[in-house]
């Protein structure tokens, strides 16, 4: 994450610092605060976001000094109360306390059943699923187990903590050491859960699962659409979110699971109506040919030129539709950022394609102009 990103500074700054130090003061009458915040702020501009957290929580294990038997009565007076109960999405917390939770996975692998109980509280506050990680490498049948009981927790965000902490592939999380079928049967008691903010997570889940073995989460899908333990419109939410990256791959049996045909007969054709500059953008148009009303899932590949004359594709997409008398017109217009610090473009030949139901139909090469 680049340095000059403001997300860390809207996260971690001189006030939410101020913030936590009241919390602990309140808990913990000895506690220094000022000697906290300026050592806090002594580094934490020069910091990237995760180093941020990494560096507040040092902060804190030497103003609070001692094992976790000893601190976390500290941490748990310190809390304010659980988010609101009355939410049910995009409900994260204050990122602020992430902190506590790489506190407790420093000094708690010893004591691991009294983390779990602070991180428990935690996750009501900010969601913990990085700091669970160490413990699932630590002690995973332990931390297993507890987590079938947080499966009925009154907190959906303990509920989603289960998913969200044991994915395969959670950005900026630890490794884990589990196998892919080995949170399954947590999957299995979650994926019926009334919040959205959980059955994402589930759905996330089976994504990153999706990208090691398709089949298993097919597998998966099917078997929870025949035990009907979900509503048919939030199973079909999930289907769809999970996935996505079989459908920007193209994989057959993730087209036909999401009600589109693969084997369609569908002719395309592609218009480009403008020449491609960085900076600005490249038009065209798509008409799709086929038969009748047939459903179509229709998504464009771009290959961008990249050094030493490599290319890379990119999968975007088009729209969700269905053909009106065997016909139907799609319009795009994409914007060809210069500006952009994670992608440069550069100028040179590239190639537009489009995707009907994952299979190439058609493309057009192109030149983008600097």
């Amino acid at each position: 994450m680049a340095q000059g990103f403001s997300l860390k500074d809207q996260l971690f700054n001189a006030e939410k610092v101020s913030f936590l130090s009241a919390l602990f003061l309140d808990a913990e009458p000895g506690f220094d605060a000022s000697a906290f915040q300026a050592q806090v702020m002594s580094r934490l501009p020069e910091l990237e976001l995760k180093q941020r957290m990494s560096w507040i929580a040092t902060c804190l294990q030497q103003a609070v000094p001692g094992d976790l038997p000893t601190v976390a009565p500290v941490i748990l007076r310190s809390l304010p109360p659980p988010l609101d109960p009355a939410r049910s999405d995009d409900d994260f917390g204050d990122f602020i306390f992430a902190p506590l939770g790489e506190w407790v996975a420093a000094i708690g692998l010893d004591h691991v059943d009294l983390s779990l109980d602070v991180l428990e509280e935690l996750t009501q506050r900010f969601s913990m699923e990085w700091a669970i990680r160490p413990f699932l490498n630590h002690a995973p049948d332990r931390v297993l187990g507890r987590m079938q009981d947080w499966c009925t927790h009154s907190s959906y965000h303990v509920r989603r903590l289960v998913s969200e902490g044991t994915r395969p592939r959670l950005p900026w999380g630890q490794g884990i050491g589990l196998g892919l079928t080995d949170p399954l049967p947590l999957l299995d008691r979650l994926h019926g859960d009334p919040t959205r903010y959980v059955t994402r997570s589930v759905a996330n889940h089976l994504n990153d699962i999706a990208k090691k073995d398709p089949g298993l989460v097919l597998a998966r899908l099917d078997k929870w659409r025949t035990e009907a333990r979900q509503t048919a419109a939030e199973l079909e939410w999930m289907t769809s979110h999970t996935l996505r990256g079989l459908v920007k791959a193209g994989h057959p049996e993730a087209m036909k699971m999401l009600g589109y045909d693969p084997d369609a007969d569908i002719a395309v054709t592609i218009d480009l109506s403008s020449e491609a500059r960085i900076g600005e953008a490249l038009e065209f148009s798509v008409d799709l040919t086929g038969v009748g009303k047939q459903p179509v899932l229709v998504d464009y590949i771009i290959y961008f030129q990249r050094p030493a004359g490599k290319t890379s594709p990119k999968v975007y997409k088009l729209k969700q539709a269905a053909l009106n008398n065997g016909r139907l017109t799609l319009a795009k217009r994409h914007r060809l950022k210069g500006d952009a610090s994670t992608f440069r473009l550069i100028p040179g030949a590239h190639r537009l394609e489009v995707q009907v139901n994952g299979v190439v139909r058609a493309g057009v090469d192109f030149e983008l102009l600097g």
